[in-house]
């Protein structure tokens, strides 16, 4: 197995770190790394926003749901999608911009998901440590105007960054029986796949938590989407003028 494959099959979600600082010179490669990323047909739709501002940290920390990590981490970077310096290109050119495409949406929030994971990739290839911070969704308005974000631009996850102070163990991921199919969508054996990675991750949750959690996977996603999903980011992005048609 060659060393990229191998650091890519070794993530884990690291929330605890060390009081290492990380060198500005280092985020700056880290983004770059970022904007090396395929971006669809050059739209380039991803703003990165470093928050170093302690009471602005506190204040994300408790609406992503009180994850004190986001507080704690000697980094932490704001994902967002942006179409805005599209309009400005329009702009520019004296051109209308026909926007609130949900296309638009689509290939912004793909952009932006794949810019983030080369920064995860880089940092951990850089003896870094990182966890996505969806929670930060929870309260989108809030974070929003904190972040002054502008119309056609919107925080899609947050991301803590720093050397771990923890070594958990590689969380199992799906057989890749579920996962690769060959030329249609076949799922005749996918139940009983799923079955026997239940029991695996069962294991992998007691030994994790010393017995403390005994969830398989399929309980812990039928639990999950039984519960409303954020339904205040439909009405949201509406009004930040991205699904509009």
């Amino acid at each position: 197995m060659n060393t990229v494959i191998e650091l890519l099959n070794s993530h884990r979600s690291i929330r605890k770190f060390t009081n290492q600082p990380i060198e500005q010179s280092l985020i700056h490669r880290l983004v770059q790394a970022g904007q090396a990323a395929a971006t669809s047909s050059f739209i380039q739709a991803c703003t990165v926003i470093q928050i170093n501002d302690g009471t602005k940290r506190a204040q994300l920390a408790e609406w992503a749901g009180n994850q004190t990590y986001v507080n704690e981490a000697p980094i932490f970077l704001v994902f967002c999608a942006d179409m805005n310096r599209h309009k400005l290109s329009c702009d520019m050119n004296q051109a209308e911009m026909l926007s609130g495409f949900t296309e638009q949406f689509i290939t912004a929030t793909v952009d932006c998901a794949l810019f983030a994971q080369n920064v995860a990739i880089a940092a951990e290839s850089e003896g870094l440590g990182i966890v996505y911070i969806g929670g930060i969704r929870n309260k989108i308005d809030l974070v929003s105007d904190a972040l002054d974000l502008p119309e056609l631009v919107y925080p899609v996850f947050g991301m803590c960054l720093g050397y771990p102070d923890q070594d958990p163990e590689v969380k199992p991921r799906l057989p890749l029986e579920v996962v690769l199919k060959q030329d249609s969508y076949t799922a005749t054996e996918d139940e009983q796949h799923i079955r026997d990675y239940d029991r695996q991750v069962k294991e992998y949750y007691i030994s994790r938590t010393n017995g403390q959690k005994e969830m398989t996977w399929s309980e812990q996603i039928s639990g999950m989407l039984q519960k409303e999903a954020r339904p205040h980011m439909l009405s949201f992005l509406k009004k930040r003028g991205f699904l509009q048609k």
